[in-house]
């Protein structure tokens, strides 16, 4: 990491960091693409990779414009975001089950990013950085956006699905103890 003497060096960094976790992210949402059985879901996933790809884009044209390298940083709370969804890719089981826990995985990654470009945000506002803030607050409300996807996913389809799932046997232990 680089001397941190000013705030214009604490937003490099955080920009640095938010290049590596979109690179990542656009490799690991193809695979949860692929593993959701909820068409719905499937369909999130790859409209999010869509935006992720341009997520990295307006990162570039905010480097551009800085003068900032954004490569050579990994971003260490991504990378282990995007491992414990692999653990979720590697399960077995029930569809809707493994979808609500994709969905969970997914928003613990919308979450470090809404954090992390809210952050970059008021950085830049408080560098009187206008353009900057105003395409960073653009990914921001994306990323809002996508975690709101997926609750309303979860809740109108998946977790209903889910919680029927196990029931049946859950009720017949119950009249077996009593």
């Amino acid at each position: 990491m680089a001397e941190m003497e000013s705030l214009m060096d604490l937003l490099e960094d955080e920009l640095k960091d938010l290049y590596s976790a979109e690179n990542q992210l656009t490799k690991a949402l193809p695979r949860m693409a692929k593993k959701a059985s909820s068409k719905m879901l499937k369909d999130a996933f790859t409209k999010h990779l869509k935006e992720t790809e341009g997520h990295v884009k307006r990162l570039e044209r905010i480097g551009k414009s800085l003068d900032i390298k954004l490569s050579g940083k990994v971003c260490q709370a991504m990378k282990g975001l995007i491992e414990e969804g692999k653990e979720i890719l590697g399960e077995k089981g029930e569809p809707s089950i493994l979808d609500a826990a994709l969905i969970g995985a997914a928003q613990r990654v919308e979450h470090y990013e809404m954090a992390g470009y809210g952050v970059v945000r008021t950085i830049a506002e408080h560098l009187d950085l206008t353009e900057v803030a105003q395409l960073l607050q653009q990914t921001l409300d994306e990323e809002k956006a996508t975690d709101q996807k997926l609750t309303q996913i979860a809740e109108e389809e998946v977790y209903g699905e889910a919680a029927g799932i196990g029931a049946e046997e859950d009720e017949e232990e119950l009249e077996e103890e009593e």
